[in-house]
């Protein structure tokens, strides 16, 4: 939601300005918001943003873990859609065909997360990278491998060592 939201008659704005110090976020079960019961958490990222987020199923306590899983598979979709490989621009409609497709762009989006970890990345004046992770492995990859009869191979034999087992293990420790 968003910070002029009302949520019990205060806009969440005021509900984060009560935030102490130390203090990881505030849980409301049964606010009322936009007229309706709901349970809301009212918390600052790591970057300092303010994260507002309502539900109207589960404890408040639960909510922030859902949203979680929600937008790293929001960020998945992104990427295997307008923001990277373009899986809407397929005209496949064998199940089959489909599901191998999906299979090989689910390889490909973990390896361009892994070698966009690797990357460097400036920062804009709100704090946000210019480039997201996922964006900044395929344009990575795409340029080594234009370039490999440039450069050699070894650039591009060290891009795919980072699908061993031991390296992917690497995205759960960053929490992808």
């Amino acid at each position: 939601l968003r910070q002029d939201t009302v949520i019990d008659g205060s806009p969440a704005r005021d509900w984060l300005q009560g935030l102490q110090p130390g203090m990881k976020g505030i849980l409301v079960d049964g606010a009322e918001v936009y007229g309706q019961p709901m349970n809301v958490v009212l918390t600052y990222t790591q970057d300092g943003e303010a994260l507002v987020v309502a539900s109207t199923s589960g404890s408040a306590s639960r909510i922030l873990a859902g949203y979680r899983k929600r937008f790293c598979i929001e960020c998945l979709f992104r990427a295997l859609k307008s923001k990277g490989f373009k899986l809407e621009s397929t005209h496949m409609t064998l199940h089959d065909h489909v599901e191998r497709l999906l299979c090989l762009l689910t390889l490909a989006y973990v390896w361009c997360v892994l070698v966009g970890l690797l990357q460097t990345c400036t920062v804009k004046v709100h704090g946000r990278r210019n480039w997201s992770v996922v964006t900044l492995g395929l344009r990575t990859l795409v340029r080594t491998f234009a370039r490999i009869h440039e450069r050699g191979e070894v650039e591009a034999l060290q891009l795919i060592g980072l699908l061993e087992p031991s390296q992917t293990e690497k995205l759960e420790s960053v929490g992808y």
